[in-house]
């Protein structure tokens, strides 16, 4: 007997939405004023003259153009621009990649970049500089503010498709906390205590309240199965530093090296399991360079679609700025002259460090060094990232009361020269010893090779010499700077410090901080101001915690111990056929690709609902 076969049923014609039934109607309303009936069509030939069928072929030519207009002017009013998946964009980028590792990368911003692509955090901030959940669906804090709580996402995997889990976690902060690793984060982590509650659930446990304990959480995730054979001794020898499997929104795709072995190029493809979905953009590739006027050459040349950052004096060396969108994105971070007072006797002179504030015009530096993409500091908390009320003393620009105060302290100038000195004390009656020589106003000035920082050194130099000091510039190349940052072996420095979006000052000026690895440049030893921020950091009460950061900035303010100059832009050049980078607030460069699962390059249209 002949097997029955399955009859199909008939496919039913798929439903259209709203939008696109009233482009139906519109488009018939349309047509029909221009189709005349069969019955006219037909009768035309017998009643029309030569002249008259002429006219009626112009006009049909011309019909049948609106014919085709209609749908297509009907089509772009009842659909919409959606994102489409494809493309690609080639960004350069100074420096070369290292250690693409969370746990390694945070002294250089090419492997911090590509570290921020690959992996992923329990959190991490948007493009509003906003904290957020990323691999955590949810996060609580207990009562008493010292257990933290997170609870991963439902199906998680790595890139190469293993699950990750709360093991990943524990794993990775128990590498960040063993000195043996070596990790920069390692400070940020001692004396929590991880603990495993189930496959999606980890707590951290704190000795001490910390309110900034949160930004923490973004650092990125190491996979378990693939480190835990590394031995700590060869953390930063493993080739997964240069082909790492992370759980981000790209995955390492190829490394192109020259002829020398050196790293030419680096190639990233969007991440099919990444769990917001897969990247609009299909690829990236990235291009390096040792400096950024080589990095400009290489735009200028067509190599690249995009810079990573661009100074503002090197703004008039990009020849097609058209092909860019400059995107100016705020950077807690600023620059200021830091004065060691155990190193200068003139600069343990209050009144002295007073007069420098008032001799610096940071708006004529603004102008100068950043084309003014940026704004002037005058407090350790920067406006526009903390809610701080403005500080109650400020130093404007005043080089006749910077002279006053000079002049009332005993800093005066001499008949024959231009710097200032200032007498010795009187000898002691029947005192035998030789009467010690006057003092200089001389200050030795000490920053980096970075030509920003030359051109600051050069501005400063030529604003307090006109109040009567004598500037000695040191310039240093970075591998011999670091040694006197470390040993505080310097009279003053020119030098940044990067803040972070919800601030912790304590390690930039609280006295324990005064000695390497400590970041208190300015040795600055406030009883009071110690206070404020050891309470401050383990206040949880946000307004609260404020108000001690409002009463911290103006004894800082106070007491003079910096010149505080100016926080600039970062200046982002970003391919110009990408779209949908609300990027705004950044809290170090890498953040520019916080959101940048949400970027496309290429589009469609879409009738939508």
């Amino acid at each position: 007997m002949p097997s029955q076969g399955v009859k199909k049923k008939p496919r039913r014609p798929a439903k259209l939405g709203p939008r696109a039934k009233k482009f139906k109607l519109w488009l018939k309303s349309k047509l029909a004023v221009f189709l005349p009936s069969r019955e006219q069509f037909w009768h035309l030939p017998k009643v029309l003259s030569v002249r008259e069928r002429y006219l009626i072929l112009a006009l049909a030519a011309a019909a049948a153009g609106a014919l085709v207009a209609i749908p297509v002017a009907g089509y772009y009013r009842f659909t919409t621009v959606q994102p489409d998946y494809g493309g690609s964009f080639n960004e350069g980028l100074v420096g070369t990649p290292k250690y693409i590792n969370p746990l390694l990368a945070q002294t250089s911003d090419v492997d911090r970049d590509l570290s921020e692509l690959i992996y992923a955090g329990l959190l991490k901030f948007d493009d509003r500089g906003g904290l957020t959940d990323d691999l955590a669906k949810f996060h609580e804090v207990s009562a008493d503010g010292l257990i933290y709580t997170f609870k991963l996402r439902d199906g998680l995997k790595w890139h190469d498709g293993q699950p990750l889990t709360a093991d990943d976690i524990v794993f990775t902060v128990l590498a960040v906390q063993n000195a043996d690793y070596g990790s920069f984060q390692r400070i940020n982590w001692q004396g929590v205590e991880v603990n495993k509650i189930d496959e999606q659930t980890v707590t951290f446990k704190l000795k001490n309240k910390y309110a900034q304990f949160l930004n923490n959480a973004t650092l990125g995730i190491l996979p378990k199965h693939l480190w835990e054979s590394v031995k700590p001794v060869s953390f930063g020898l493993s080739e997964l530093n240069l082909k790492p499997i992370g759980s981000g929104p790209y995955q390492f795709s190829k490394i192109r090296r020259d002829s020398a072995g050196n790293i030419q190029s680096y190639e990233l493809a969007a991440a099919d399991g990444y769990y917001q979905g897969k990247p609009y953009i299909s690829k990236i590739i990235f291009r390096f360079y040792e400096s950024e006027d080589k990095l400009i050459d290489a735009f200028n040349r067509s190599e690249i679609d995009g810079l990573s950052f661009i100074s503002p004096p090197k703004l008039n060396s990009v020849r097609w700025l058209g092909k860019l969108q400059i995107k100016e994105l705020k950077l807690p971070r600023y620059f200021a002259v830091f004065f060691n007072q155990n190193q200068s006797q003139q600069l343990s002179d209050k009144n002295v460090r007073l007069a420098l504030n008032y001799a610096t015009d940071k708006n004529t530096i603004l102008d100068k060094l950043l084309a003014n993409k940026g704004t002037a500091v005058d407090s350790p908390m920067l406006s526009g990232i903390i809610d701080l009320p403005p500080p109650q003393t400020k130093y404007d620009y005043n080089p006749e009361k910077a002279k006053k105060i000079l002049d009332e302290a005993g800093w005066k100038l001499p008949a024959a020269g231009p710097v200032r000195e200032k007498a010795p004390p009187p000898p002691k009656k029947g005192g035998k010893s030789p009467v010690p020589e006057s003092t200089k106003l001389e200050i030795k000035l000490t920053t980096s090779n970075w030509p920003e920082l030359v051109m600051a050194a050069g501005q400063l130099k030529e604003q307090w010499e006109k109040i009567g000091a004598k500037v000695n510039v040191e310039i240093l190349a970075l591998p011999e700077l670091q040694p006197a940052i470390k040993d505080r072996g310097y009279e003053s420095l020119l030098f940044g410090e990067v803040l972070g979006l919800d601030p912790d000052p304590f390690s930039f000026w609280h006295s324990s901080q005064k000695r390497d690895p400590g970041l208190n440049l300015a040795l600055y030893d406030n009883k009071n101001a110690d206070k404020l921020l050891e309470d401050a950091r383990q206040t949880l009460d946000d307004s609260i915690r404020l108000s001690k950061y409002a009463d911290f900035q103006q004894l800082v303010i106070n007491d003079a111990p910096v010149v505080f100059l100016y926080s600039p832009s970062y200046l982002y050049g970003q391919a110009k056929k990408i779209q949908a980078n609300g990027a705004a607030v950044i809290a170090i460069p890498s953040d520019r690709f916080n959101a940048i699962n949400k970027w496309y390059i290429e589009t469609r249209r879409s009738f939508g609902e």
